[in-house]
C-alpha cells in the first residue's frame, strides 16, 4: 500500500522546479481573514502554488477533451449504481403490491417500520461512514459497502417474518448510507461549480429511470408469478433480481470509481489537469490527501448559518418524499388500479416525466448558472397544487384518471430533494467541514424519510387523506425555507464583494487568492474571496 500511494505522489507531483519560500510570502500578501485562519506561511507549499498554476497550462480543448474521458468512466457506472440503490432501498413498495403483507404476516403499521427502521439505521451510520470516508480510499470503502448491501438485499428473499425483514432492513440502512455522501464527494473533486447541478442531475435521474428499468422487469416476474401461482412468490424474485445487480455493481465500482488522486485510468499528468480543472471552484481540489480531522472545521460547521439550512429545508423535502417512496404503489391502488396496472399505468409514466424534467433543468442550469433556487421553487408549485388537489377529491372511482393526472403532477416535487445536494460541493469548503455539513444533511433526509413513512395510517385506506394533506403542506413550507435561503446567500455574496473592493484588488488577483486560500483547505467561511453558487 505504501508503494502503491508513492507512486500516485510522484505521478501528479508538481511539473516545475520548487520554488523558494518567499514565493509562499507573495502568495499569501492578501488573507481573507489572518487572525481567524490557521494557515501560515509555511504551509503553503509548492504543490498548491503548482496547482493553481496549472490551470493556465492547459488549453480548453484540453479539458473539454478530458471532461469527455472522465464522464465515459464515471457517469454510466454512478447511473447504474446509484439507480440501483434507490430500487434497493424503495423495493418494499413495489414488494407490496406483490404479496410480501401478506407472507411475511405483516398487520398494522408494521410495513411502514420497514421504511422508518432503514432510515433510523442510515441515520446512526452516517457520521461514522463520513468519518471513515475522509480517512480511506473512497473507490474501495463505497465497493465493499455495496457488496455487503447486495448480500442482504439478497436475503431479503428468504424473510419468513416482521422480525427477520427489520433486522436485515436495519442492516441495508447501514451500508446504503454511504453512497450518496460518496457520489456529492465525487461530483464536487471532479466537476466544475458549474457542471455540478447537470452531473447530478445525470446520475440523479438513475432514480427514476432504473425504477422505470425495474418496474418493468418486476411486472415480468408478477406475470411470470400469476401464470405459476406455486412458484416462487414475485416479491422474492425481486429482491434476488436486485441483490445480485447491487453485487455485480460493487465489483465495477471497487476497480472504477474513486478520487481523481485514487483512479487508475487516468495518467498523472491527465490527474493534474483534472484537479487543476476544478481550482476555481474555490472548494479545494484533490491533489493532496486531506485525511486529517479538523476540530475547527467541526465548530465553523455548526456556526455556519447554510448548515441549518441544509438540515430543515431538507427535512421538509424529506417528510413527503418518505410517505411518498413507501406509499406511492399504495395510493395508486386506492385510485382503483390493479397491481400490475400499478407499474405500467402509473410508476412507468411517472419516472419517465421525472427524468425529463430533471434533464430538461439540468440542461438549462447548465447553460445559464445561478438558476438552482428558482428551479427548485417551480418545481414545488405543481406537486403542492397536485397533492392538495388529491386530498380534497371524493372517493369515486369515475375520478380515476383525474386522480392519475393530479399524482403524476406532484413528481417535480422530486427535483429540489436533489438540487439541494448539489449545493454541497458547490457552496461548502474545507474537507472536514463539507464532511460534517454531509453529515447533517443526510441525518436530516433520514430523520425526514423515518417520519414521513408514518404519515400514511393503514387506518387511513384507500384515501390517505392525512398522508396527503401533510405533504401538500409540507411543500408549501419547502418553497419558503428556500426563497430565504437564496436571500441569505445573495447577501453574503454582496458583503463579501464590498470588502474585496475595499482591499483594492483587481478581479484576476481575488479569484487567484481564492483559489490558493481554497487549496491551502480553507473553509468558505474563512475564504472571503469564495463566492456562493446560486
Amino acid at each position: 500500500m505504501a508503494s502503491s500511494e508513492k507512486t500516485d505522489i510522484e505521478e501528479i507531483a508538481p511539473k516545475t522546479e520548487p520554488q523558494p519560500q518567499t514565493r509562499g510570502v507573495e502568495e499569501l500578501k492578501v488573507l481573507s481573514n489572518p487572525s481567524q485562519t490557521s494557515i501560515g506561511l509555511g504551509k503553503i507549499d509548492d504543490i498548491i502554488i503548482d496547482t493553481v498554476n496549472a490551470e493556465t497550462e492547459y488549453t480548453p480543448e484540453q479539458f473539454r477533451k478530458l471532461r469527455w474521458k472522465i464522464d465515459f468512466w464515471l457517469l454510466p457506472l454512478m447511473w447504474v449504481c446509484y439507480g440501483t440503490q434507490q430500487a434497493d432501498k424503495t423495493s418494499v413498495s413495489v414488494q407490496a403490491v406483490f404479496g410480501i403483507r401478506a407472507d411475511t404476516h405483516l398487520v398494522g403499521q408494521q410495513f411502514s417500520w420497514l421504511t422508518t427502521i432503514f432510515y433510523i439505521s442510515y441515520l446512526v451510520a452516517e457520521g461514522p461512514a463520513n468519518f471513515l470516508m475522509q480517512r480511506v480510499n473512497v473507490g474501495k470503502f463505497l465497493a465493499a459497502n455495496m457488496f455487503v448491501w447486495g448480500i442482504i438485499v439478497l436475503s431479503i428473499a428468504f424473510a419468513q417474518n416482521f422480525a427477520g425483514l427489520m433486522v436485515l432492513r436495519a442492516l441495508q440502512g447501514i451500508c446504503e448510507c454511504t453512497i450518496s455522501p460518496t457520489f456529492l464527494l465525487l461530483t464536487g473533486l471532479w466537476y466544475t461549480s458549474r457542471e455540478h447541478t447537470m452531473r447530478s442531475i445525470i446520475w440523479g435521474t438513475a432514480n427514476a429511470g432504473m425504477q422505470v428499468i425495474a418496474s418493468l422487469i418486476s411486472y415480468g416476474i408478477g406475470f411470470q408469478a400469476q401464470k405459476h401461482p406455486g412458484g416462487l412468490a414475485p416479491w422474492r424474485g425481486i429482491s434476488i433480481f436486485l441483490g445480485c445487480l447491487t453485487i455485480t455493481c460493487s465489483v465495477l465500482v471497487f476497480f472504477i470509481l474513486g478520487t481523481p488522486r485514487e483512479v487508475r485510468w487516468l495518467s498523472g499528468d491527465e490527474k493534474r489537469m483534472a484537479m487543476a480543472r476544478v481550482v476555481a471552484n474555490q472548494t479545494g481540489s484533490d491533489r493532496q490527501k486531506r485525511d486529517h480531522w479538523k476540530w475547527s472545521q467541526v465548530l465553523a460547521a455548526f456556526k455556519d448559518p447554510q448548515t441549518y439550512f441544509f438540515f430543515f429545508v431538507v427535512i421538509a423535502n424529506s417528510l413527503p418524499n418518505g410517505g411518498i417512496t413507501t406509499f406511492g404503489n399504495l395510493v395508486y391502488v386506492s385510485f382503483g388500479f390493479t397491481s400490475l396496472e400499478t407499474l405500467t399505468e402509473g410508476t412507468v409514466p411517472q419516472q419517465a416525466v421525472s427524468v425529463l424534467w430533471f434533464l430538461l433543468v439540468g440542461y438549462t442550469t447548465l447553460k445559464k448558472p445561478n438558476l438552482r433556487f428558482f428551479f427548485m421553487m417551480v418545481s414545488l408549485l405543481p406537486a403542492f397544487a397536485g397533492m392538495i388537489a388529491l386530498a380534497l377529491l371524493p372517493n369515486d372511482k369515475s375520478l380515476l384518471w383525474t386522480k392519475w393526472g393530479l399524482y403524476l403532477m406532484t413528481v417535480t416535487g422530486n427535483l429540489p430533494g436533489l438540487l439541494i445536494w448539489t449545493i454541497l460541493p458547490s457552496n461548502v469548503a474545507g474537507r472536514t467541514k463539507k464532511s460534517v455539513t454531509a453529515t447533517v444533511l443526510f441525518i436530516a433526509y433520514c430523520t425526514g424519510n423515518a417520519i414521513g413513512a408514518q404519515l400514511f395510517q393503514a387506518k387511513d385506506a384507500p384515501r390517505y387523506l392525512p398522508g396527503l394533506t401533510a405533504c401538500g403542506v409540507l411543500f408549501g413550507v419547502e418553497f419558503v425555507l428556500m426563497a430565504t435561503w437564496r436571500g441569505y446567500y445573495m447577501w453574503q455574496n454582496k458583503r463579501r464583494a464590498a470588502k474585496i473592493a475595499e482591499l483594492g484588488l483587481t478581479v484576476e488577483e481575488a479569484e487567484r487568492q481564492g483559489r490558493v486560500n481554497a487549496e491551502s483547505d480553507m473553509t468558505d467561511l474563512e475564504n472571503i474571496f469564495f463566492k456562493y453558487s446560486l
